[in-house]
């Protein structure tokens, strides 16, 4: 069942995609309406998940779920994962590659391979203090915590 955010627990599991453009207004309205109907019928065997999502710079979508009420299991978790690849079909995004990184450059949001980021910090067009999205945290408090850091901070820091 759909939750907001704010009342999910800090210790709710998140899962985050990045997509491989920025979503126009319109989408991220439809996606938005496509999350809700999904998350409100999401469920583990046959038990309903306390989930929300979140939607950051038309870009980012974050899916939570509290496993304290419910966890996530792996039929749970491959339909969400099905979800997201409608996403993925229906605007002809890239959603699950995790071999991409986005940054902050400036007050532009820059997408690029991760081959493509280690070349420039080899070059020095980003480095340690340039903000990334950290997609590997866990948890909405690693999320608070450690999404949006300077690069020396995730696990990017291994290319400066």
């Amino acid at each position: 069942m759909y939750i907001p955010f704010e009342s999910l627990p800090e210790e709710s599991r998140i899962w985050i995609y990045q997509s491989n453009r920025k979503f126009s207004d319109d989408e991220m309205a439809e996606i938005e309406s496509d999350l809700k109907a999904f998350l409100e019928n999401w469920s583990a065997h046959g038990t309903g998940l306390e989930a929300s999502y979140l939607l950051k710079y038309n870009r980012f979508i974050i899916i939570a779920v509290n496993q304290q009420v419910q966890q996530a299991t792996g039929c749970s978790i491959d339909a969400s994962v099905s979800f997201i690849q409608s996403l993925e079909q229906k605007y002809q995004v890239d959603l699950l590659d995790k071999m991409n990184v986005t940054f902050k450059n400036g007050e532009h949001i820059a997408h690029k391979s991760l081959i493509d980021f280690k070349r420039m910090a080899k070059e020095k067009a980003v480095t340690a203090n340039t903000i990334v999205f950290n997609n590997l945290v866990n948890t909405i408090e690693e999320f608070n915590e450690s999404w949006e850091v300077p690069a020396a901070e995730s696990w990017h820091s291994r290319f400066f």
